[in-house]
C-alpha cells in the first residue's frame, strides 16, 4: 500500500514564541509535517536558548521543544521587522504566539486581529491565565500556575508539598494549543474559515486536575499527598530490593492480595487473615502490610522481584531515574531513538508519541540556530538584496 502524506504537509506556521508552552506545541505540528517558521528576538532569541547548556552545549529545554523549525532573528520593536512577520503571516496557515500579557495586541499580533485580516488563519494565544479577569496580567511561570492550579498541594509527601518535576503546566497547555490548531484546521476544511484559538496554562491544568478537584468538590475532602502510595489502596508503593533499586507494585483487589501473599511474601494465611484480606483492612493497618510487602522485596533484586510479581500476576514497575528512562528496554526494542542535527552535532531524540502505521514517519529535523533561516525567508518574502542588507546593518535582522 501507497504510504500515506504527513498529516500537516503543506501546512505553513509561523510562531512568535518562548520558553515551553508555545514552542512545544508547534513542535508537534512539525512532527506531523508542518513548515514552522520560528520568530525570535536577535539579542538572544529564546531565553529557553539560555536555560542551561546539558545538551553538548545547547539548552536541553530549547532542544526537546524546537527540532524540525526554521529560525528567523527580527527585532520586533522595529515597524521593518513586524512588517516582516505580517509578511510571513500573510503565506501561513497558522499563527502562534504566548507573548507576555498586552505584548501580542500592542504589537497587532493578537489572535482578533490577524483573523479579521486573514480569514482563513488559525491564530493562537497561550497565556498565562486568560486575556481577561483579575489574574489576566500576572506573571504566570510554569511552577507558579503549578502552584495556583493546585497540583503542589496533591503532589508531595503528607508532610512536604512539591512541584512536579517536569514543566506540567506548560505541557499541558501546549498539548491543549496542538489540539486546538488541528480542530481550527478541521473546521477550516469544512467552512473555509480559520479563527481564534485561545488556551491558557491555568485552564489547561484546571482541567488535568479533573480527579482531586472532583474528589473535594463532590466529596467534600481533598486527597491526602501520599508520596508514592495510594490514599485508599494497600499495598501501593515503592519498596527497596537489594541490589539498591526500588520496586512500585499496586494490589487492585484482594484476589491479587491471595496471590501475592502465597507467591511473593510466602505466606498463603495472610490471603484469609481478617487484618489483610481485605483492601480495607489492609489500609487500616498500612504499616503492617508494607512491612510484610517490604521484607519479601528487600531479599531479592529489582530485577528478580519485577519476574517474581508478574509470574503471580501483581501490577509492577521499576522505578527508573532519568538516565535508566534514556535506556529503557521498550524504547529500545521498538527503535524509539533517532537523532536530529543541531548547531553542535547530531543529537539523540525521541520520535513522536503519534504514530500513524502506513504514513510518513515524523521528520526529525534539525534544532536551528539563531538566525540560521533568516536570509532564505527574508528573500521568500519577496525581498532584495539591499533591502536585507539594511535590515542587517540596522539590527533589525539577524
Amino acid at each position: 500500500m501507497e504510504s500515506q502524506p504527513l498529516p500537516l504537509a503543506g501546512i505553513t506556521v509561523v510562531a512568535v514564541e518562548q520558553a515551553v508552552a508555545a514552542p512545544f506545541a508547534t513542535r508537534q505540528l512539525a512532527d506531523l509535517g508542518a513548515r514552522v517558521i520560528k520568530v525570535e528576538r536577535i539579542d538572544g532569541g529564546d531565553f529557553a536558548r539560555g536555560y542551561d547548556s546539558a545538551a553538548g552545549g545547547l539548552a536541553s529545554h530549547f532542544v526537546w521543544c524546537n527540532r524540525g523549525k526554521e529560525s528567523i532573528a527580527l527585532d520586533l520593536k522595529d515597524p521593518r521587522g513586524i512588517a516582516v512577520v505580517r509578511r510571513l503571516i500573510a503565506g501561513a496557515d497558522v499563527f502562534v504566539q504566548n507573548l507576555a500579557h498586552g505584548a501580542a495586541a500592542r504589537l497587532g499580533l493578537d489572535a482578533a486581529t490577524l483573523c479579521a485580516a486573514h480569514p482563513r488563519l488559525v491564530a493562537v494565544d497561550i497565556s498565562g491565565y486568560g486575556p481577561s479577569g483579575p489574574y489576566a496580567g500576572k506573571r504566570a511561570y510554569d511552577m507558579l500556575v503549578q502552584c495556583e492550579a493546585g497540583l503542589v498541594s496533591v503532589t508531595g509527601t503528607p508532610g512536604q508539598p512539591v512541584k512536579a518535576g517536569i514543566p506540567a503546566a506548560d505541557i499541558a497547555a501546549a498539548m491543549y494549543a496542538f489540539s486546538g490548531v488541528l480542530a481550527a484546521l478541521v473546521r477550516r476544511g469544512v467552512s473555509g474559515r480559520g479563527g481564534p484559538v485561545e488556551v491558557s496554562m491555568l485552564d489547561a491544568l484546571a482541567e488535568w486536575m479533573g480527579h482531586p478537584l472532583h474528589h473535594a468538590m463532590h466529596g467534600g475532602t481533598p486527597p491526602a499527598r501520599t508520596g508514592l502510595a495510594h490514599a485508599v489502596i494497600a499495598p501501593y508503593d515503592a519498596y527497596p530490593t537489594a541490589d539498591g533499586g526500588r520496586v512500585l507494585l499496586s494490589v487492585q483487589n484482594d484476589r491479587e492480595w491471595r496471590r501475592l501473599a502465597e507467591q511473593v511474601i510466602g505466606r498463603p494465611e495472610l490471603g484469609t487473615d481478617p487484618d489483610f484480606a481485605t483492601n480495607a483492612a489492609r489500609v487500616e493497618n498500612r504499616e503492617r502490610t508494607d512491612a510484610l510487602v517490604g521484607e519479601a522485596l528487600g531479599g531479592l533484586g529489582a530485577d528478580e522481584a519485577v519476574v517474581l510479581l508478574e509470574r503471580a500476576g501483581v501490577a509492577c514497575a521499576r522505578l527508573r531515574d532519568v538516565q535508566q528512562l534514556a535506556e529503557h528496554p521498550q524504547l529500545a526494542a521498538r527503535e524509539r531513538w533517532r537523532e536530529v542535527g543541531s548547531p553542535v552535532g547530531p543529537l539523540r531524540a525521541l520520535l513522536s508519541p503519534i504514530t500513524l502505521p502506513g504514513g510518513g514517519e515524523a521528520p526529525m529535523g534539525d534544532v536551528p540556530a539563531l538566525g540560521e533561516h533568516t536570509e532564505a525567508l527574508l528573500r521568500a518574502v519577496g525581498m532584495a538584496d539591499a533591502e536585507i542588507a539594511a535590515l542587517r546593518r540596522d539590527g533589525v535582522a539577524a
